[in-house]
């Protein structure tokens, strides 16, 4: 494998397939992996595909991805393209010996995330790996959140509120995006951020969501034809006709971990003002941290059991070279960035198939995550009921 690059093949080269290519050009240069080669790049449309390899440095290109996977000097499959594609490419992959990165939300539908997954546990029987790009796993601060709990600092967990708020949909004249049709996106913002606040909330806690009660609204019903692409803020739209709106803008749910906690999440795509606002706090008996995306490299934690007229949240910088992935990268002090986290993410699936361990965030945590939604969804369409979850 040292003197063998695994090559890679990315289906898609928008808004994440920037974000992986950017992650792929970068891994091997910062982290001790097994060497990649950015072999292919797939896209529907040549010249434009030819135009984005030459920029986001891909060997070569393709618009066949069945003819792609097919090859034998192909490892590993990434796919960037919309949800409505992931289950069909993700299984054809897997079937044709191939390791498989998934942008998340793994499925548009609970359906086919258990599709999915059983052809990851047939494939793991044959040596292959597989992920869910749930990249804020992988946030420095992040994983020092989760080691502070799980070394019971901040102790039993009572309560957990999470958010992910965005603005790029506030203007109601910004054209129709693939992320706006039920059938490309399998659902909105729910899909499209409540997938990371449900992974998150779980991962960090160590804990699973049992039961949920939620809500779906959408706020513009109809936008012109002529889609964007989305990822950014829309702007204004042509005059061409206008376009039914068949996901959710914005979702809530208010449920139970399974350690007893309540938790709280809120999405979405309509706060004016929030650019990429993550936010998460978890309440314990003993403390508790609280931590915002836009301000990735600092986590506050409170001690409870600080004396009184001591106590208060301190800040936590999280950019010393003894911190998770951190020294990698810079100088201590220096900071890191957004597109980290998916070099990082990449860094840990190489090292899963270097080292033969099992591979994170899995085909069964992106499952549970889809039934997660599909609670809320099914909650939305019974007047916020309780749904349980299996």
């Amino acid at each position: 494998m040292a003197n063998s690059p695994l090559r890679v093949a990315s289906i898609g080269y928008a808004f994440m397939g920037k974000a992986h290519s950017q992650a792929w050009r970068n891994v091997a240069s910062y982290f001790d992996v097994p060497p990649v080669e950015q072999a292919v790049l797939v896209g529907r449309q040549p010249d434009a595909v030819k135009a984005a390899a030459q920029k986001l440095g891909w060997l070569s290109t393709a618009s066949d991805w069945r003819e792609v996977i097919a090859r034998d000097d192909i490892d590993i499959v990434d796919i960037c393209a919309p949800g409505r594609m992931h289950a069909e490419v993700a299984i054809a992959a897997l079937e044709a010996g191939k390791h498989v990165i998934v942008e998340k939300p793994l499925a548009n539908s609970v359906e086919e995330a258990q599709r999915m997954a059983a052809a990851f546990e047939a494939a793991e029987a044959r040596g292959q790996h597989a992920i869910v790009n749930f990249n804020y796993r992988r946030v420095p601060a992040l994983v020092v959140a989760q080691r502070l709990i799980a070394d019971g600092r901040i102790g039993t967990i009572r309560h957990v509120r999470a958010a992910y708020l965005q603005d790029w949909l506030t203007d109601s004249s910004g054209p129709m995006s693939w992320r706006l049709r039920k059938e490309d996106a399998g659902s909105g913002a729910l899909g499209d951020l409540g997938s990371h606040v449900a992974d998150i909330v779980q991962h960090v806690t160590g804990q699973n969501i049992l039961a949920i009660s939620g809500g779906l609204r959408t706020f513009v019903t109809e936008r012109p034809a002529g889609d964007s692409g989305g990822g950014g803020i829309l702007g204004s739209g042509g005059g061409g006709p206008l376009e039914p709106v068949t996901v959710d803008d914005a979702a809530w749910g208010t449920g139970e971990l399974s350690g007893g906690a309540v938790v709280q999440m809120e999405v979405t795509r309509m706060a004016l003002g929030r650019k990429n606002g993550l936010t998460l706090e978890i309440y314990g008996d003993r403390g508790a941290i609280t931590f915002d995306l836009e301000n990735l490299n600092e986590l506050q934690f409170f001690d409870g059991r600080d004396a009184a007229g001591e106590q208060g949240f301190r800040r936590i910088l999280v950019t010393e070279a003894d911190h998770p992935y951190v020294g990698a990268w810079w100088p201590d002090g220096h900071i890191i960035g957004w597109e980290h986290s998916f070099t990082h993410q990449f860094a840990e699936f190489l090292w899963s198939i270097r080292d033969s361990t099992p591979s994170t965030p899995s085909f069964a945590e992106g499952l549970r995550v889809q039934r997660v939604l599909a609670a809320i969804e099914e909650s939305a369409s019974n007047s916020g009921s309780y749904i349980r979850l299996d």
